[in-house]
């Protein structure tokens, strides 16, 4: 196997193929504490990608409440189950990957769910964690806890699915990081289903072939987001192309909210696949299970979106999430107004820092009438 830098870890792996980074690198931040799990996401996808025959369970992007649901069924507690305990308090991660720990004969640690683990998508919605005793208040985070988190595929910088699939029928476009099937010659071993940590490629039975999340790359390659973004109802998500730390640029939105703020965090780092889809940890959740999510520095993360109110220029960014079916290349924030610019430098959303709040009196003296709130 090769060695390879992972800048998530702070250290070289192994895996199975040398680095070999794209020119650009499609990456997005989805904001936890913003989701209502309306699921619109998880429709705009369906609607589009996977309404036909032989991909009925497919949901090539889901929203599961944590910490009791997933989709498919425990594909997060069996994986950690499988990999052992494994500890990292920052600095370079000491454990193992799913690369380092995989058994004598196979490329990486995985498993394949059942055809009954696809049977339960909405497993485990609202329900919470924790209780709350007689005489307890309410206080942050809260002891009964539940969040929404969006799923889609991570589009990793080392694709477990890639790495394991004998055919060589899963490549990343070097031109922008996507990872894709090539379904002419994929013979349906469904390697890349056990291998994906985060069960995100999906067999089908009629075509005998493997599919995925493709990053709704024909839009992408227009400068427009992907349909569950654009389609987001919360505004939760923000697409766009990631540097490397070293070449990180403040003036990209991704680059900002993980490199140099380090608000945003990968889901389960220590897998080992440098994922390229960050999250904005949820802020009343205990922080010890975020941390098994996203690894360390939350604590960091969590402290800094909950001083946003007082910090104008993250608060500006975080209003620029969801406001333009465009992919916001750059931002800058003037004053009370925060502008996002296309990749060819045109301004395509100007928002305020903050709404305006108009009250209006009870007697409306143009008309003579009283103005009446409907419930």
């Amino acid at each position: 196997m090769a060695r390879v830098f992972n800048w998530q870890l702070g250290r070289e792996m192994s895996y199975w193929y040398p680095e070999s980074r794209p020119k650009k690198q499609f990456a997005a931040v989805f904001d936890i504490n913003k989701c209502i799990a309306c699921q619109t996401c998880t429709l705009a996808c369906k609607t589009t990608w996977t309404s036909g025959k032989g991909q009925e369970y497919m949901l090539w992007n889901n929203v599961e409440t944590k910490p009791y649901g997933y989709y498919p069924l425990a594909w997060d507690v069996k994986l950690l189950q499988e990999l052992g305990a494994q500890t990292w308090d920052g600095g370079p991660y000491p454990g193992q990957t799913l690369f380092e720990s995989a058994r004598a004969g196979e490329r990486v640690l995985g498993w394949r769910p059942q055809e009954i683990d696809y049977a339960h998508p909405n497993m485990g919605e609202d329900d919470c964690a924790g209780r709350v005793d007689k005489g307890c208040s309410l206080a942050i985070p809260h002891m009964n806890w539940f969040f929404y988190m969006a799923r889609i595929c991570n589009h990793c910088t080392y694709p477990a699915c890639l790495a394991s699939c004998p055919r060589g029928s899963i490549y990343k476009r070097p031109e922008d990081g996507i990872v894709l099937v090539d379904q002419g010659r994929c013979r349906g071993y469904q390697e890349c289903v056990k291998a994906c940590p985060y069960k995100k490629v999906f067999f089908n039975p009629l075509t005998g072939t493997s599919e995925k999340c493709i990053a709704c790359f024909p839009k992408m390659e227009q400068g427009l987001v992907p349909q569950c973004f654009v389609n987001c109802i919360g505004k939760i998500r923000m697409a766009g192309y990631i540097s490397k730390p070293e070449d990180a640029r403040p003036e990209n939105p991704i680059d900002y909210l993980v490199h140099i703020r380090k608000i945003a965090k990968p889901l389960f780092p220590q897998f080992g696949l440098e994922p390229n889809v960050y999250y904005i940890p949820p802020i009343h959740a205990p922080v010890s299970f975020s941390h098994m999510l996203f690894g360390p520095g939350v604590e960091h993360a969590i402290k800094e979106y909950r001083d946003a109110p007082n910090d104008p220029d993250l608060a500006g960014l975080l209003g620029l999430f969801g406001s333009s079916e465009t992919v916001v290349a750059k931002w800058k924030r003037q004053g009370d107004w925060v502008s996002g610019y296309g990749e060819d430098g045109a301004e395509v959303v100007k928002v305020p820092l903050r709404e305006p709040v108009h009250v209006r009196a009870g007697l409306d003296p143009a008309h003579g009438v009283v103005r009446t709130n409907c419930p």
